[in-house]
This record gives structure tokens, sequence and C-alpha cells, in this order.
């Protein structure tokens, strides 16, 4: 018998997702109990992050108005993408679609699709402000959704990257990918109000907003690709 034979008849292996290719579609062997809770709790930390994400949303684009702040705005419609992949993990996850393989390539592809929403008006608005030389006004309501985005953003794309190697699902990472991203620019939009308010660095804001431009068309590609899938 041959080791690869072996592997495959081995009772201990049973059950588990072949990590060669995360994004490969998991064997009716491995949907048992333990994949379909996986796929429960995947659901639930969507509808998680769509509750998060409107409210981040909501609070973002209002501050970013108040304030004139390119990366603010930037930061409030990628909530506004963010809530719509996780809108398209519940539905890949609910009812029969649960184990469609056809759900799950084109869930894969429309989150793929969410990180290219953002690009075109956020770079139309840094540049604008760049050239004209517009200064964001101070925003401590965008510092303080900052801080709380810092936080909670890490916690939900970690544990979305697991379930998603879990799970075989490039959808479900993908969608974790973009919760890591708000992190990231989270973090950015953080410094960029920070060093406008401390320093007067007012061209910080919309270099932020290039910034996630750039950031987003990055990461789209790798998860239409399906590189970001573990």
């Amino acid at each position: 018998m041959s080791s690869t034979e072996s592997k495959t008849n081995d009772p201990a292996t049973a059950g588990i997702v072949n990590t060669d290719d995360c994004c490969s579609a998991p064997t009716s062997l491995s949907r048992d109990a333990a994949w379909h809770r996986a796929a429960r709790q995947a659901r639930l930390l969507s509808w998680l992050s769509l509750a998060y994400m409107a409210a981040e949303g909501t609070i973002a684009i209002t501050a970013a108005i108040i304030a004139g702040s390119v990366a603010l705005l930037g930061f409030g419609l990628d909530s506004v993408i963010e809530g719509l992949a996780s809108v398209i993990i519940i539905w890949r996850f609910t009812g029969t679609r649960t184990v469609s393989e056809i759900a799950e390539s084109r869930a894969h592809k429309a989150v793929a699709v969410t990180f290219f929403l953002l690009a075109p008006y956020i770079a139309y608005d840094a540049v604008t402000a760049l050239l004209a030389g517009d200064r964001a006004a101070t925003s401590w309501l965008g510092i303080g959704l900052s801080i709380a985005s810092l936080i909670v953003m890490p916690l939900l794309g970690l544990a979305k990257k697991r379930l998603g190697a879990r799970l075989g699902s490039g959808a479900t990472s993908g969608e974790g990918t973009q919760n890591l991203l708000c992190a990231y620019l989270a973090a950015a939009v953080l410094l960029g109000l920070l060093a406008n308010t401390l320093l007067g660095w007012w061209w910080l804001d919309p270099a932020v907003g290039l910034l996630i431009v750039g950031l987003a068309i990055r990461e789209g590609i790798q998860a239409w690709r399906g590189e970001d899938c573990c």
C-alpha cells in the first residue's frame, strides 16, 4: 500500500480537510458535525460584523463630513463594503447553500469584487484634497472610533481566517482579510488624525486615503486569485 493510500484510509485523518490547498472544497468526509458547527460560527461572526460595520460606517461618515476628512470618509465607506461582504457570507452559509460548491465559488468572487468598490471615489477625493490643500478639522469622534476598531477588527479577522481554513472557504477567509485590512486602516486613520491635530500635518489625511486605495486593490487581487485563503 502506498503512503498516499495509507493516509487516505487512516481513521485518524478521516474528516480532516486537506490544508495543502486551503481553498479546495472539503470532501464529504470532512462535512461532519464539526464542519457544520464551524459554518454556523462563520455565519454568526458575519452577523456580528454586520452590526458593528453598520455602527462604524455611520459614525465614520458622519465624522468625516463634519471634519472634512478624506481618510475618515474612506474608512466609513470601507465599513459599508465590509458590511456587504458580511451579507455575502451570511447568504453563503444559509440553508442548502451551506454545502453548495457553486455558492462558495460565487461568494468567493463576490467578496473579492467588494475590495475594488472602494478605490475610485476615495482616490478622486484624496487627489483633489491634496491638490487643493484642503485641511481636515480635528475629529475626536474619529479618533475614538479608530481606537475601537483597532481592538475589535483583529479579533474578528483572525477568527474568520481560521474558520475559512477549517471550512475550505475562500469567501470566509476573504471576509477575514477585509476585517484585518480594516484594522490596518484604523491604525493609519488614527495616525493621520493625530498628526493633523497635534502637528498640523494636513497632507497626511489624504495620503492615508490613497493608502486605503492601494491596500484595497492589492487585497482584492489576492482575494480573486485565492491567495488570501489561509
